[in-house]
């Protein structure tokens, strides 16, 4: 993956710095305020771009660049931007004792599950293939990577939360076969819909607010301090997936997919029904009980999960109701191989 084409000032002098050898960079001229920012393209690829130096990093930039002092201090200016957007977007759910963190959980789900639109049932009753597709390059820039941000984590915690969450991290990444990660899985089901599956394929032509799908992981993932926020994200994550990914399954069959094709969400169909189970109870009400004054992080997070979720989804279904796409570049079709 190399760097995508600025989408802005911030982007256009940091990519003008990555190319570069290490050295200073200048502060990010940060503009957007309040829930804005988990919509500005600029703001969320520069973010994206920092963060992925901790992951798998880009061709074009020199590996050296992930601990320079001064890149962190200007993601700092971004992370400051991000998290102020969240703020602003979600309401922090009210404290619970730590004995009623799952309860509590399992509400915020359920409230938001009744009101939130339902991207899933769209697809499943009367989407096309060429909207099928376009749902999958979105998902593509988390799915390729899927579990690693969450992964941060398991340094952080101990006995029995990291236990949980090593647990569900073994399913995500296959139990040790490779052909059966879910990464891989998402793979199979990029090619068999005739889509590049090499990783960042599609980081040039995607929204911001897909981008910060993804971004609101690593920030949570990337600070210890979070560590709460990561697990309560996890668990909404993990809660809301079975019946969406059921749905995403019967869409694709309708539309031709066969079982390789749609195996990726046969598989979170079975695996989340358990893991929601794990996240729920093991991993945050077990954290918790450890630690009581992250309950209140834990139930943020998972509030985090479904608004930015809910976001992104809107904005695919607008789009969609408008007759156009929901990607920066266009269709699929017509930008197979970007990036």
């Amino acid at each position: 993956m190399r760097l995508p084409a600025a989408r802005g000032p911030i982007t256009a002098g940091l990519f003008a710095r990555l190319t570069g050898p290490p050295g200073e960079v200048d502060p990010p001229p940060v503009t957007s305020a309040g829930a804005s920012a988990l919509d500005d393209d600029d703001l969320q690829l520069a973010l994206f771009a920092c963060y992925e130096l901790h992951y798998r990093g880009f061709d074009d930039v020199d590996d050296r660049w992930e601990w320079q002092p001064s890149l962190l201090a200007a993601r700092h200016e971004l992370e400051r931007a991000m998290r102020a957007g969240l703020a602003a977007a979600v309401p922090r759910p009210p404290a619970v004792p730590p004995d009623q963190v799952r309860r509590a959980l399992t509400e915020l789900v359920a409230k938001d599950t009744a009101s939130g639109p339902s991207l899933a049932a769209c697809l499943q009753d009367e989407g096309d293939l060429g909207r099928f597709r376009e749902f999958v390059v979105h998902r593509s820039i988390y799915h390729l990577k899927e579990a690693d941000p969450h992964t941060w984590a398991i340094p952080r915690l101990h006995d029995g939360p990291k236990a949980a969450l090593v647990e569900i991290q073994a399913d995500e990444y296959g139990g040790g076969r490779p052909e059966r990660m879910h990464a891989t899985l998402f793979r199979t089901t990029m090619t068999g819909l005739g889509l590049d599956d090499s990783y960042g394929a599609y980081l040039p032509l995607v929204p911001g607010i897909t981008l910060a799908v993804s971004n609101v992981m690593s920030l949570f993932g990337l600070h210890r301090r979070l560590r709460g926020a990561l697990a309560g994200h996890l668990a909404a994550l993990e809660m809301t997936s079975s019946l969406p990914n059921r749905r995403y399954a019967l869409a694709l069959r309708r539309l031709g997919g066969d079982a390789a094709t749609a195996r990726f969400y046969d598989e979170h169909v079975q695996a989340d029904a358990v893991h929601e189970q794990v996240a729920a109870h093991d991993l945050c009400a077990g954290l918790a009980a450890q630690e009581p004054s992250l309950g209140g992080d834990i139930l943020y997070g998972a509030a985090c999960a479904l608004a930015v979720d809910r976001r992104w989804a809107e904005h695919v279904l607008e789009c969609w109701r408008r007759g156009i796409s929901s990607l920066d570049g266009g269709s699929p079709e017509r930008n197979r191989h970007a990036g």
